[in-house]
């Protein structure tokens, strides 16, 4: 008799079915199979466990890879394509897991082949029976199963190879069909010719961003290539991808001539070219040809296109040459100064643009989406205007009730509730975007930035595939966060190996240095290190007001107040001409401050930064505030109570503290060594409210940990 009972084999064939329900959703993973299975993350996970021996992730990875080997026996199609089938975001990935799983890769299995598995403690489920093989080996941990024809049921495979072997290798993977499209040059000698091309070559982008089989490397990307002598196979080394497009023409009339090609980088060949010429009697035969040029390119690159993205792709926003025209125009207003800087005289343009686009076509979504992105900008152009946040919201839906696929608009949304403080929306209004352009990597930027605050398993991987897809001027923001965050988690080997890749981008080892040091003070403790580097950097550069501030806090950490005192003072005799831009040098250390004159017997001065402190607390509770934001406000408020002496507050304030579920090891160490809490760090609450804190950081780290291992990354 087996152990195993009916329902439970039940079990096992219904989350396969799910699974195989989702399977080239690459998405689909054990967030997603909780919520379609109904059961909460213990329960799944724990009768999975029971059953199989497997986490929920091993089970999902391993259903695809049987899926893998079942494609492979049945059709002619190459391994890079039964990847993608199946699931994986990379076909270097999927052949990785495959050869560790059936033990060859899956270029050596043929047509009409069976699976030759080994009997090494295999659990094997059929529509009968469960039975338990024994085990014949002790010295390889390789699970296998044996396949069921006929109802495609789930089978357990491996463990993990005793001598577990990672790749390394860049931080940021490639997939295979990864390509950049290049501005296109301008053959004409007009500006309009100029908007014109550009449209084009953004249309035309946004068109094969669409398609779920292709990674295509973001506008932002490309434009530092526009006036570039580069080789194209430097482009693409620079850029990560595989494949380049390139393109030129010009417009006279109602006439305009266009010539694109696809380059393999590789050996710079020429694999697909094509000249267009037309002539404009309706904007649609200006769509018609980027369709075509689109689909024409993901041909060429065997990237399969679902009907839905072929409706997306053939789709005509507007009928108004006109309309299209100020729309362009207005976009490339937006685009001119990039994703962050933010100039009122463009924006302003931009809005007009938008609005005389409407004046043309008024059902037109893109310049309502136009609209909607204007007053995102003028929400802090204006100091935090709730008028603008409502546009924001009125603008976006509007656009959506005129097209309910529109990327920008679902953008503009997720930018309104992440302001607003709700986590859950911003993270559907991201999916919503991904799900129609895969390629967005501002929507994965997002929502890696909103699970720093949940889940940093799925913070890596989101920020991480946005990093893949933006390597314009967000690139080093994009890397030096993801390291940043890698120290936080606890692994500050991880964390350096994507400074070392910033370092090799801007080539500027003082600020390399000074991250690394900064960084590992933080997160380790190991303050009188960062204060030994900080003084001999502040030797040649006394009057940087941040290596001030730096030597004024670590020396507070390490309980040197008087030099501590001495860094500050400095620093303040500077702030005439100098305003901090980012808060952990300024507003965040008010706190710290204060403590720093209170222990030199400063005692006026000392409240005056105590209430500067709790004033910045309360002007930012004006605004909306995610829990992942309002840490950095409570920790510095808990400190300014502690120096008070009054622990009713300091007690108040972290327990607040204490709800946030992703502790950073930077918060951890603080807690541990914040001198401001000298006087209470013996009494029990305050004990216990470190233990559980650091409890939830080790948790964190472990699932960090164990993600870092199944993903193959050292």
């Amino acid at each position: 008799m087996s152990k195993y009972s009916s329902n439970d084999q039940k079990f096992i064939r219904d989350l396969t079915d799910l699974i195989l329900s989702k399977l080239e959703d690459e998405n689909f993973g054990v967030k997603e199979l909780v919520l379609a299975s109904a059961m909460s993350h213990y329960k799944l996970s724990e009768r999975v466990q029971a059953i199989t021996n497997r986490t929920i992730s091993q089970f999902i990875r391993e259903t695809r890879l049987q899926k893998a080997f079942e494609i492979l026996q049945n059709e002619d199609i190459t391994a890079a394509e039964v990847a993608y089938k199946v699931g994986f975001r990379s076909p270097a990935y999927f052949n990785k897991c495959f050869h560790e799983f059936f033990g060859y890769p899956p270029g050596k299995v043929s047509i009409g082949e069976s699976a030759n598995f080994r009997e090494i403690n295999s659990l094997q489920i059929t529509t009968n029976q469960v039975q338990i093989k024994p085990l014949r080996s002790t010295n390889i941990l390789v699970l296998s199963v044996i396949l069921v024809p006929v109802i495609l049921v789930f089978l357990i495979y491996i463990i993990v190879l005793k001598n577990f072997s990672s790749n390394a290798g860049n931080s940021v993977k490639k997939p295979d069909k990864s390509l950049a499209v290049l501005p296109f040059k301008n053959l004409g000698d007009t500006i309009t010719n100029q908007y014109f091309l550009d449209g084009v070559m953004e249309e035309m982008l946004s068109n094969l961003s669409r398609i779920h089989d292709l990674r295509v490397i973001s506008r932002t990307s490309v434009e530092q290539f526009r006036e570039s002598k580069v080789s194209v196979t430097e482009i693409a080394k620079k850029l990560n991808v595989d494949y380049v497009v390139e393109g030129s023409g010009q417009k006279y009339g109602n006439i305009f001539r266009l010539r694109v090609q696809l380059i393999d980088a590789s050996n710079d060949r020429h694999i697909w070219a094509e000249s267009y010429e037309k002539v404009i009697n309706e904007i649609k035969d200006i769509f018609s040809i980027q369709s075509q040029i689109a689909q024409a390119i993901a041909s060429e690159l065997k990237a399969r296109i679902t009907p839905e993205e072929k409706q997306l792709i053939d789709k005509t926003p507007t009928l108004s040459l006109s309309a299209y025209d100020f729309y362009r125009r207005g976009k490339e207003e937006l685009m001119r100064y990039g994703f962050s800087d933010i100039n009122r005289e463009s924006v302003e343009r931009a809005e007009a643009l938008f609005h005389a686009a409407l004046e043309y076509d008024s059902a037109y979504a893109q310049a309502y989406a136009g609209l909607a992105t204007v007053s995102w900008k003028k929400y802090y152009l204006e100091k935090y205007s709730l008028t603008y946040l409502d546009s924001m919201l009125i603008f976006s839906d509007i656009a959506l009730s005129y097209d309910d696929k529109l990327t920008e608009a679902f953008n503009v949304r997720a930018g309104y509730y992440d302001i607003k403080g709700n986590n859950r929306k911003v993270v559907e209004e991201c999916n919503k975007a991904i799900r129609y352009d895969p390629n967005d990597w501002n929507s994965y930027w997002s929502k890696g930035v909103i699970y720093e605050d949940l889940d940093l398993v799925q913070s890596f991987e989101n920020l991480e595939k946005a990093a893949s897809l933006n390597h314009g001027p967000q690139f080093i923001p994009l890397l030096t966060r993801i390291g940043y965050d890698y120290y936080q988690a606890g692994f500050p080997e991880k964390g350096n190996e994507y400074l070392r890749e910033v370092l090799k981008l801007d080539m500027d080892s003082v600020k390399y240095l000074d991250k690394l040091i900064r960084y590992e003070a933080e997160t380790q403790g190991d303050y009188k290190k960062a204060i030994a580097y900080f003084t001999k950097r502040s030797l040649p550069d006394s009057a940087n007001p941040s290596i001030l501030l730096y030597l004024g806090y670590f020396n507070a950490f390490d309980c040197n107040y008087k030099e501590s005192l001495k860094y500050y003072n400095k620093y303040f005799s500077l702030l005439k001409s100098y305003e901090p831009s980012n808060p952990w040098t300024g507003q965040m250390m008010e706190y710290l401050i204060g403590y720093t004159y209170l222990q030199n017997g400063y005692r006026k001065e000392a409240y005056y930064y105590f209430d500067k402190q709790i004033k910045t607390y309360n002007d930012r509770l004006k605004y909306p505030l995610r829990l992942g934001e309002k840490i950095y406000f409570i920790y510095p408020l808990a400190g300014v109570y502690a120096s008070k002496g009054d622990n009713r507050n300091v007690y108040k304030s972290l327990n607040i503290f204490n709800q946030y579920k992703c502790i950073y090891l930077v918060w951890l160490t603080s807690l541990k060594n914040d001198p401001v809490f000298s006087s209470i760090r013996n009494e029990p609450e305050f004990q216990q409210i470190v233990r559980d804190v650091e409890a939830k950081y080790q948790a964190e780290h472990e699932r960090v940990k164990k993600w870092l291992e199944e993903q193959g990354k050292p």
